[in-house]
């Protein structure tokens, strides 16, 4: 496949469209298509490509979804309910059709159902989730097996979800604790390992998934996702993960990193840490991307060849990186300045 379509979200009005030609390298905008505020996190749905989930980060904040048309425009929204909390920064739909969204600055969140054959439309059924917890700051929803994981960068702990009798209801049945202070972000599984990117503590950590409801397990590695040759003054924060698993062309898997410098700007703008996975984790090394505070990235191709990303601040664009030496380094292929900032992104193709 030569051209591949991805939807880009952010703190706009609008979902953004790009057309990526992987003969030519050229990254091309397609569209804008409004939404509601702050569209941060968008998510397909896991079955019907044409469904986009997005949220609303704001206060109070919002769940939205959408159809998307030809060369990703979005129609205009096709249900919206409020996240009952502030500024939800992420949504993930279950494979059992629900929708996961999380309320960052009021330490709750909800798993939404959608209406039997109707996934656009969501129920009403959907009682809010509280994490108990002095601060809590919930960034996050990964399905795994029968529970929802969530990371709580405020709480340094990893909840742990289970359906209480019925879609949309949830409850907390125990916790993995994470180091004090790291603030755990994002989360990604592996078997039964679990990696966990700390935005305090600028870490990737791994574990073996413990024991349900509140087992322990000790780290199995803790890792500095700092670059090398910080200028003075930088700040730095750990933001997403992603695991691209071996192929034909790629005979082992690797774990991508991305750091967010916060404060005085690298030259080289920021990084992305690379980890080889086995047979034991370790770091490869960095590459940078001319971004700033990178907040989203994510792989796409038929072999998940080429990872796409941008800054949530700065005017850096949105950058198309492709992976060689075997996945254990990134070649920038292109720029597209025409938005200057995105948050996540979409595949489509």
């Amino acid at each position: 496949m030569v051209n591949f379509t991805i939807l880009a979200g952010g703190y706009t009005s609008f979902v953004a469209s790009y057309l990526f030609n992987s003969d030519t390298n050229a990254l091309t905008l397609l569209n804008q298509s409004p939404t509601g505020a702050n569209p941060s996190w968008i998510s397909l749905h896991p079955t019907n490509k044409s469904i986009l989930y997005a949220v609303n980060e704001d206060s109070p904040g919002a769940l939205q979804s959408f159809l998307i048309g030809k060369n990703g425009l979005l129609s205009n929204p096709i249900d919206t309910i409020s996240s009952q909390g502030n500024s939800p920064a992420f949504t993930t739909p279950l494979s059992t059709g629900q929708v996961a969204i999380m309320n960052y600055d009021t330490g709750n969140g909800m798993i939404v159902p959608t209406q039997p054959n109707n996934p656009l439309e969501f129920t009403s059924n959907h009682p809010l989730i509280t994490f108990n917890a002095p601060v809590s700051h919930p960034h996050m929803a990964l399905e795994h097996g029968s529970e929802v994981f969530v990371p709580d960068l405020g709480a340094d702990k990893i909840w742990r979800l289970v359906e209480n009798g019925s879609p949309g209801n949830f409850r907390v049945q125990g916790q993995i604790d994470q180091p004090k202070g790291s603030g755990p972000r994002h989360i990604a599984t592996r078997g039964n390992m679990l990696f966990t990117v700390h935005e305090l503590a600028s870490t990737l950590t791994q574990q073996l998934i413990p024991p349900a409801p509140n087992g322990t397990t000790p780290l199995i590695a803790n890792f500095s996702i700092l670059p090398p040759g910080l200028p003075q003054g930088a700040a730095m924060a750990g933001a997403e993960i992603l695991i691209a698993e071996a192929s034909p062309s790629f005979p082992e898997p690797f774990i991508y990193v991305s750091n967010r410098n916060t404060g005085v700007q690298d030259p080289r703008g920021d990084a992305i840490a690379i980890f080889r996975i086995e047979p034991q984790l370790s770091l490869v090394g960095f590459v940078y991307t001319g971004l700033d505070q990178i907040r989203g990235m994510q792989l796409g191709g038929p072999e998940n060849e080429f990872l796409i990303a941008s800054g949530v601040a700065g005017n850096g664009g949105v950058i198309m990186l492709k992976r060689t030496n075997g996945g254990s380094n990134l070649q920038l292929l292109t720029r597209n300045l025409q938005v200057p900032t995105r948050t996540s992104f979409v595949w489509l193709d």
